[in-house]
């Protein structure tokens, strides 16, 4: 009767190669750069090879007690179904997935509440850090959250001095204040966002310093907050329009939110953009596909997500790191066209 054969170990593999064990496992379970580290590229390969040719199996169990790690990483958005929370973790597991961890996600609905009690449950999940979507600025747990020693980081919306993947919002915000003021643009509404979230929050004040830099000041009528999806861009146009009359052009700081928006002008026989320029935020795929396409800012989303995990990894790792800010693109088309020239 045949014997088994026996398990390839990393034993065998180093000795094969004549290096060390250690050097053998930080080579399988880090990243290219990270490998390097330990290791020429020679050895890389050279180890790389073996364990293919051997099909040595890795032990995540044994791993998680060598390491008092998990592999896990825990992820709270406010909503998966957002196009961009959705598109920012799909970086973030595709770069997971490159450095061997794994990622699960749940959703707060964006209420504090719910933010707390998902992150208990990942924690009890022995997850080795968090990444947050759905930071509330000013509300403090956070601070108690890092305070306990728990390593997390924050995408798409900063808090704090939290350490956070992010796209430079306020940049943003001036980019489109420069684009609408060299169309003639001069009277300017603003759908803000919900208030505890720095997204909506830095695009305003990229426009509204950017415009007043250019001698235009938008009052506070012409800024209105509501909901990032498009029946709250449609209230908070409405209500924008109702208070003051209709400004000559609107900045949504969502692409779902302009979307509500060209409802109400519609609704209201106003036309875009001879009557009224529209700007969004993001530049979702729907947003070149509409009747009259969105001009809109494009944010790196999926390269946000893929920069959080980095950065989660360098935390874990013990390495001192610094927040991202990403730069955004000005994406122009038909919905912001130059006003008319009036005679």
């Amino acid at each position: 009767m045949e014997s088994r054969s026996r398990p390839v170990t990393l034993r065998m593999i180093a000795d094969e190669i004549g290096v060390n064990v250690s050097t053998v496992s930080r080579v399988i379970n880090a990243s290219d750069t990270e490998a390097r580290r330990w290791a020429s590229g020679e050895v890389i390969e050279r180890i790389r090879a073996v364990v293919a040719e051997r099909g040595y199996q890795r032990n995540p169990q044994a791993a998680s007690l060598r390491t008092r790690r998990s592999g896990l990483v825990g992820v709270l958005v406010p909503r998966l179904q957002d196009y961009v929370l959705a598109t920012i973790y799909e970086g973030i597991e595709e770069a997971a997935t490159e450095q061997g961890i794994s990622t699960f996600v749940t959703n707060s609905l964006d209420v504090p509440a719910n933010q707390i009690a998902r992150t208990e449950i990942m924690l009890s999940r022995r997850v080795d850090g968090l990444i947050f979507g759905d930071a509330h600025t000013g509300e403090p747990f956070l601070d108690e959250l890092a305070e306990r020693g728990v390593k997390f980081v924050l995408v798409s919306r900063r808090a704090g001095n939290h350490v956070s993947a992010t796209c430079d919002d306020v940049m943003g915000g001036r980019l489109v204040a420069e684009h609408l003021l060299a169309s003639g643009r001069r009277d300017v509404g603003v759908l803000a966002g919900q208030p505890y979230a720095s997204t909506g929050i830095d695009r305003t004040a990229g426009i509204v310093q950017a415009c007043r830099d250019a001698g235009i000041d938008i009052p506070p009528h012409r800024i209105v907050q509501g909901g990032f999806d498009a029946p709250g861009g449609h209230e908070a146009a409405a209500q924008m329009i109702e208070a003051g009359g209709c400004p000559d052009a609107i900045f949504a700081a969502n692409d779902f939110a302009a979307i509500g928006a060209m409802g109400v002008l519609r609704e209201r026989g106003i036309s875009v953009p001879d009557d009224v320029a529209v700007v969004g935020y993001n530049d979702t795929p729907l947003a070149a596909e509409l009747p009259i396409p969105l001009t809109t800012v494009r944010s790196p989303m999926h390269e946000m997500g893929r920069r959080g995990l980095d950065l989660l990894v360098a935390l874990l790792r013990g390495d001192e790191v610094e927040s991202v800010r990403l730069a955004p693109e000005l994406v122009v088309r038909a919905s912001s066209a130059a006003a008319p020239s009036k005679m």
